[in-house]
């Protein structure tokens, strides 16, 4: 949110069934990962980013992790369908999931954090089940797919896709100056 407050630009928040994707493009889920491989994403990444970001984050992944991550997802479309700025109740849904391990498949939990924004959770909570919000959601998690959306966060900016917020700094110099695109075809 600071990068794009700074160079002028707002985030176009698209929520989208990541596991769905993940399954379509040939991400790996975690369950079938190697311990190596989850002690070095969990654990020494997220130390290392932690620090660098000066922002607490627990140590591997949160005990809800696994938990279906809909009802979030249709919290957040369901704000946009009502014209809210979900600013705010993005980062902090991702704040409280990561760094005080909150069960966001849990509806209480999300109205909680909802109301730490100063935003009335009902309205959303009550048409994030609809067809309309559904309807998003699936054309989200399309689009996601034909984009080869492979994780979380992904940025683009003009097309250009980014993945990870340890690319937040080329997403930030992307908003002021697009990378060539080098890479011959």
């Amino acid at each position: 949110m600071e990068i794009t407050n700074l160079s002028g630009h707002t985030i176009k928040h698209r929520p989208f069934d990541l596991r769905a994707s993940m399954d379509a493009v040939g991400g790996q889920p975690l369950d079938e990962r190697t311990e190596a491989n989850l002690e070095y994403f969990f654990g020494r990444e997220l130390e290392r980013w932690s620090e660098f970001r000066e922002v607490p984050v627990l140590k591997r992944s949160p005990t809800h992790h696994s938990n279906s991550i809909t009802p979030t997802n249709t919290m957040l479309i369901a704000g946009l369908v009502k014209g809210i700025n979900i600013d705010n109740l993005a980062h902090e849904m991702m704040e409280q999931h990561w760094a005080y391990d909150c069960d966001l498949a849990d509806t209480d939990s999300l109205a909680k954090i909802a109301l730490s924004v100063d935003i009335d959770p009902w309205p959303l909570l009550e048409i994030s089940n609809s067809k309309e919000v559904l309807k998003i959601y699936a054309e989200n998690t399309k689009e996601a797919i034909d984009r080869s959306v492979f994780g979380s966060p992904t940025y683009f900016v003009d097309g250009d896709m980014f993945y990870g917020q340890d690319h937040l700094e080329l997403v930030e110099r992307a908003l002021v100056k697009p990378f060539n695109n080098r890479i011959a075809n």
